[in-house]
């Protein structure tokens, strides 16, 4: 998990900051235990259902498990199954192929964006090959799916409808924009299909399989979406960080990769009327990234995250974290909502 999430979740009292210790309830530190439990079983569970075959296969496909992750989907789950019946065994196989389909979608990303890291360690596709990672990723998208196929006709059809659009998505962000396409708005939908739904459908996922009531399911729906495009956008801004030890990868790995990320295409707005973001446009492009020494490169990147389009990403990440708490209206209060609510700000607070 992030710290971020560490933060939303809570851990045990040993761990708690002191305002947690003094200001959470008995219910919030109860929940806390539970999730902390529900992980540690996930764990033991995704090491089992990424086994294969003896050999590269497994290694390949426990690479990414093993370098960490943040399991933000899971913990959703177990999250809002406190609604309902709490973290059943289908709320925990449902975790379980949530995850794997995250996994799955990394390999093909990196395949995809031709990146070198990926939390922290060297891409499975710079390690092994596009074949390899490609093929990898297809077989943790089996595993989850012979999981869902477990707990029935709903499972299948919400994962069959969560692929798509995860395919959809990384089609139409190959793709771009048609020429009547606003390309920011291409963006947006880009960025729901490809996280928001996979959020959307841990939480819908955890709340169907703890048998909590209907009617909350569309709020977190709808909160797992925004939030998601929350997280990316701020992924956008972290991604100019020259942190590398803290992010996993190369300062301007997306540009760099020529993803036309959302401080990009507000800058190619600004671009049409403003000279010098014009001109900090053209240092930005894969071509002259590639051809320009270490520090040009850098000193280019360094530029475009202190620009205003990038604080005026982090704006819009906020609005979409607002939007999210927002649709929670319909819970009840107590610590599920509550913790939903600081999950979404601290969300935002990872670009400091």
């Amino acid at each position: 998990m992030t710290s971020s999430l560490k933060r939303a979740v809570g851990r045990r009292s040993a761990s708690l900051s002191l305002a947690d210790r003094l200001f959470s309830t008995g219910e919030d530190r109860r929940t806390a235990a539970l999730i902390e439990d529900a992980i540690d079983a996930l764990e033991e569970r995704l090491s089992v259902e990424s086994r294969f075959a003896a050999g590269l296969v497994d290694v390949v496909a426990r690479y990414l498990l093993e370098a960490g992750g943040k399991r933000v989907r899971p913990v959703l789950a177990f999250l809002v199954a406190q609604l309902g019946d709490g973290i059943t065994p289908d709320v925990q196989t449902a975790a379980a192929s949530i995850e794997l389909t995250h996994l799955a979608s990394l390999y093909h990303d990196d395949v995809m964006d031709d990146a070198d890291q990926r939390r922290g360690v060297p891409s499975a596709q710079n390690v092994w090959g596009n074949s390899v990672a490609i093929l990898t990723g297809d077989l943790l998208f089996a595993r989850a799916s012979q999981l869902l196929a477990q707990l029935g006709e709903r499972a299948i059809r919400l994962q069959a409808d969560t692929f798509e659009r995860l395919c959809l998505g990384q089609l139409n962000e190959t793709i771009g924009p048609g020429p009547d396409v606003d390309p920011i708005e291409h963006y947006i939908q880009v960025l729901s299909d490809k996280t928001g739904s996979l959020i959307a459908a841990a939480g819908q996922l955890g709340l169907i399989f703890s048998n909590a009531p209907s009617a909350y399911e569309e709020p977190v729906r709808v909160f797992g979406e925004k939030v998601g495009v929350a997280f990316q956008l701020v992924d956008d801004v972290l991604d100019l960080s020259p942190h590398s030890e803290e992010t996993g990868k190369l300062a301007g790995t997306d540009i760099r990769a020529g993803v036309a990320t959302l401080p990009v295409l507000y800058l190619r707005e600004a671009a049409v009327t403003d000279a010098e973001a014009a001109a900090l446009l053209e240092r930005l492009t894969p071509e002259a990234l590639e051809s320009a020494d270490a520090e040009t490169a850098d000193a280019a990147i360094t530029a475009l995250r202190e620009h205003e389009v990038t604080r005026r990403t982090v704006a819009e990440a906020r609005r979409w974290a607002a939007e999210a708490t927002a649709a929670l209206a319909p819970l009840p209060d107590g610590t599920v909502k509550k913790t939903l609510i600081r999950f979404a700000d601290t969300v935002v607070e990872r670009t400091s």
